[in-house]
């Protein structure tokens, strides 16, 4: 829904960029699907050394997460393109951080060994589903409308 005005090339590819933070937070919830088929590891394949970088610097996600919300979401001189699916983003990274939670305190139950499998495979095809839907959309220069998100993301920016 591109209601807001039309958006360039440059926009398009801009409003893509924030989508590699949820993908690369993600990752962490890869290992039990990833072990199993390890042909899906050649798509995130070309990510291997942003995911290391990004792993390697203490508090980058905390950096990154910030730098995004104040010098993006928050600037109104940014198309309103852009920072919305930024704002998307920031909030997948979001629901990222509370299903860590969540599998954090599942993990102390004994025996849940499947459970958890099964929940970390499922976080981790759902973010993926999202961020390449929300790219496929910015791509084509539409707004990706996902449930509840986008509207959280529509009440946070202006």
């Amino acid at each position: 829904m591109a209601w807001r005005g039309s958006t360039n090339v440059s926009d398009r590819i801009f409003a893509c960029l924030p989508y590699l933070l949820p993908l690369i937070e993600v990752f962490i919830f890869s290992k039990f699907l990833l072990t199993q088929f390890p042909v899906l590891q050649l798509l995130f394949l070309p990510l291997m050394p942003l995911i290391s970088l990004y792993y390697s610097i203490s508090f980058a996600g905390l950096i990154i997460f910030f730098a995004l919300w104040l010098l993006v979401v928050r600037n109104e001189k940014i198309s309103h393109f852009i920072r919305f699916n930024t704002m998307q983003a920031i909030l997948l990274d979001i629901v990222i951080f509370l299903c860590s939670i969540l599998t954090g305190i599942l993990g102390q139950i004994p025996s849940s060994g499947f459970a958890i499998e099964t929940l970390y495979s499922t976080i981790f095809i759902g973010i993926v589903a999202a961020v390449a839907y929300s790219v496929v959309q910015s791509l084509l220069g539409r707004y990706a409308e996902i449930p509840a998100i986008s509207d959280a993301v529509y009440m946070q920016v202006r």
